[in-house]
């Protein structure tokens, strides 16, 4: 079946709802895990700041290995990458079933979360049109959305009956979805490699970089993101270390349940963003990725679970009216130039070093005994000031 034949298929068409399902199941499974990982460095006593490592260990991989994901990603049909990048998520997720550390086992999985995430919104601008592609973005990060809300409660809930049977049940969630990654159509690869030296992949990573950070919409598109990313990847953490403060509450499952809250808000805002923005009004996206900043600094001083929720979907609403088109925009650019998937990998690199960065900066403050709340505020105040210069600028570009 070739690529342009995919094109003009429905939206739900056989291939994009096997990939929708098996974007859900490898989300759901990794959602879980990092609960569970959590749950089990709990259990072993381990040091509060190892917590948030275990995002150090993940994204590590996506920036050691960017240079070589995105172009494996295009030159190979992507359904295969898909089930390869997945089978390495199931092999660390029994690793740490079966004794290996948590943050060994962690990174084992983020290694596959990297070659899995070129793929994955790579295949997007190969089976639908560019007309489509906002809202093939939206299903897919609808999906993702409800894995994440979906996952975290199943990975707080298990690990609280039973970190053994959360692990159990994540494995079985990776082969489930490795099952959905055979029932994608083989489409053509994108772009086949003259060369595949580690020395020649990094020039062309850094070629493939260049081209994207010169074009005004996909650089737009790079930093918005990381920023993003950046910021709302301490937030999960940021999450488990205040609800006890806060709240007084003092399980796994809680934290996790909030985490799927802001998942809510993300899946309406991504809705709405496939309703209201297209790429040519993408920076109708603007205003709501500002609001982000703000409603995290209020966040901090909320004590109330009620309130919790209600500004925690807030935050989730405009984080997804807010990426979603950025994303899509990230997406046609890069197809356009120089592929989907080496454009993905690109993003990957500068949201993944924007993550383990801040991760990082809110380790050093967990070990030098900052406020989980003055924490919050100082973050909020970062992804607020950060995407307003980012509005600022395109605006005035414009």
């Amino acid at each position: 079946m070739k690529s342009l034949d995919i094109q003009n298929d429905t939206l739900f068409s056989r291939g994009m709802v096997s990939v929708l399902a098996a974007q859900f199941l490898s989300a759901l499974a990794d959602n879980a895990l990092l609960f569970a990982a959590i749950a089990l460095l709990k259990s072993q006593h381990a040091p509060k700041w190892q917590m948030p490592l275990l995002q150090e260990a993940f994204v590590v991989a996506f920036i050691l290995l960017a240079p070589f994901v995105g172009p494996f990603a295009d030159a190979f049909p992507k359904s295969r990458v898909l089930l390869f990048a997945n089978g390495i998520k199931l092999f660390g997720a029994a690793a740490m079933l079966f004794g290996v550390h948590p943050l060994l086992a962690y990174n084992l999985v983020g290694i596959g979360a990297a070659a899995y995430s070129p793929a994955k919104y790579g295949i997007l601008s190969e089976m639908v049109g560019q007309d489509q592609l906002v809202k093939a973005n939206s299903l897919i990060e609808g999906s993702t959305i409800v894995a994440i809300m979906l996952g975290a409660a199943m990975g707080g809930l298990l690990a609280d009956w039973s970190v053994h049977g959360a692990l159990t049940a994540i494995v079985a969630c990776y082969l489930l979805a490795a099952f959905s990654n055979m029932l994608i159509p083989r489409l053509p690869s994108a772009h086949q490699l003259q060369k595949m030296s580690p020395v020649a992949l990094v020039k062309d990573f850094s070629a493939a970089m260049r081209i994207l950070l010169r074009n005004r919409d996909s650089r737009f598109s790079l930093l918005g993101t990381s920023v993003f990313w950046g910021v709302g990847s301490t937030l999960r953490f940021l999450l488990v270390a205040w609800v006890p403060v806060a709240l007084l509450i003092v399980n796994n499952h809680v934290p996790a349940y909030l985490s799927g809250v802001v998942a809510i808000g993300i899946a309406l805002g991504a809705g709405a963003a496939a309703r209201l923005v297209t790429l040519d009004s993408v920076n109708r996206a603007l205003p709501a990725g500002i609001a982000i900043g703000l409603l995290i600094m209020v966040f901090a001083q909320v004590t109330t679970m009620p309130a919790a929720v209600a500004v925690l979907v807030l935050i989730g609403a405009c984080s997804g009216f807010y990426v979603v088109p950025l994303n899509a925009l990230l997406q046609e650019r890069g197809h356009e130039t120089v592929g989907a998937g080496h454009a993905i990998a690109v993003q990957n690199f500068f949201e993944n070093l924007s993550m383990l960065l801040l991760v990082g900066f809110y380790v050093l403050m967990t070990k030098a005994g900052i406020s989980v709340v003055g924490a919050a505020t100082g973050f909020g105040a970062l992804a607020l000031t950060g995407i307003a210069l980012l509005a600022w600028w395109r605006v005035r570009q414009l």
